[in-house]
């Protein structure tokens, strides 16, 4: 069996070296197992503090993925025959070193370039998003989907939806909708185009930049970047998401969950895609919509590092006492897509205890 993390350094041309870090598990998409978090947050650290170490690249192994999302199905097996106890210290174990390694890339001190070519997703999009440098192609193709699955926009979501254009990021969350590179690039989530035909040509260019000091290497990266962005012409595929920025706008109007979604209900929607977007809206879990909204308009007020201990809070009870096992089991499991979710609760008191740290103390409070 091969490392689902490969690990390797490529020399500069001036005697320094790149890290470079592949997901290597095409067969699941590159989907993040606890294995893999620990891999690329122990390498990550070891390189920061390595003077030899220049830039990171962190890319995606296959054709299909950089990373559809976490490796999720081992919390319905654990759930099955593990004791509550030890899955709550499972669940701890992996949202807590997950979110470590996303709030790490987004503060790490050296360049790091991350491409997502392909599918990005959940989890993948928690890597890519903290970034310094964030770059498509035109086969990337993007979601938030966890509401379909009985847990809510984590990984830092609740941080950068709350922060795009109007009331996109509001959109995504509710709906899982897919949005391609163009729209990453409109929303703020992406610096970057190249094409996928020119991955392999990434890391020996960034090798032949001046990585002595005397010239700013940030600036460096930006000028190849874009370039590649200029040599990739006109191919990058047109916005889906963006060209409905008003009407979804318009339709999230509002500062209840309830009342928008009796708008919704009573709208008509004509573009295939919202229509679609909106199914998965209603088929999702009641509890996923209602901590999406919450966090969605909390997050505009709090720092990366509060929304993180937040995110952990609930991710943990999702799984405890929400709906996240029940969703894994439908679309990944038995696969009948037909999820028995809890009825919707009325108010908002009950969610107080889903940000309730089940045991001790959060360890990501600030």
């Amino acid at each position: 069996m091969t490392d689902p993390v490969r690990v390797a350094t490529h020399p500069t041309a001036d005697g320094h070296l790149i890290g470079v870090l592949t997901l290597d598990s095409p067969a699941s998409l590159n989907a993040l197992s606890l294995e893999m978090i620990q891999c690329l947050q122990e390498a990550l650290t070891a390189w920061e503090q390595d003077p030899a170490i220049v830039c990171v690249l962190l890319q995606g192994a296959g054709e299909k993925a950089f990373c559809a999302g976490g490796d999720i199905r081992s919390f319905y097996y654990r759930r099955q025959e593990e004791s509550e106890q030890a899955l709550f210290a499972y669940a701890r174990d992996f949202f807590e070193q997950e979110y470590r390694l996303d709030h790490h890339i987004h503060r790490y001190t050296k360049p790091l370039v991350c491409v997502a070519d392909g599918i990005c997703m959940g989890g993948g999009i928690g890597l890519f998003a903290g970034a310094d440098f964030r770059v498509v192609t035109e086969r990337s193709l993007f979601a938030m989907p966890e509401v379909t699955i009985g847990l809510y926009p984590d990984v830092g979501a609740s941080w950068f939806l709350s922060r795009m254009p109007g009331r996109l990021g509001l959109w995504l969350g509710l709906t899982g909708a897919r949005f391609n590179g163009a729209d990453a690039i409109g929303l703020g989530l992406a610096d970057h185009a190249m094409a996928s035909r020119e991955r392999a040509e990434l890391l020996p260019r960034l090798a032949t930049l001046d990585w002595s000091g005397v010239a700013d290497a940030g600036e460096q990266i930006e000028a190849l970047l874009a370039g590649l962005q200029r040599s990739l012409g006109q191919t990058l595929p047109t916005p889906v998401l963006l060209p409905h920025q008003a009407r979804i706008n318009a339709l999230l109007a509002g500062r209840t969950l309830e009342g928008v979604l009796a708008r919704l209900r009573e709208a008509e929607l004509g573009d295939a895609n919202l229509v679609q977007a909106w199914a998965n809206c209603l088929d999702g879990s009641p509890i996923s919509r209602a901590i999406l909204w919450r966090q969605y308009w909390a997050a505009r007020r709090q720092s990366l590092a509060e929304v993180f201990a937040d995110e952990l809070a609930l991710s943990v009870n999702c799984v405890l006492k929400g709906d996240f096992v029940e969703g894994v089991r439908a679309l990944l499991i038995d696969k009948d897509k037909s999820p028995r979710w809890q009825p919707p609760r009325p108010g908002a008191d009950w969610l107080d205890d889903f940000y309730r740290w089940p045991e001790g103390k959060n360890p990501l409070a600030c």
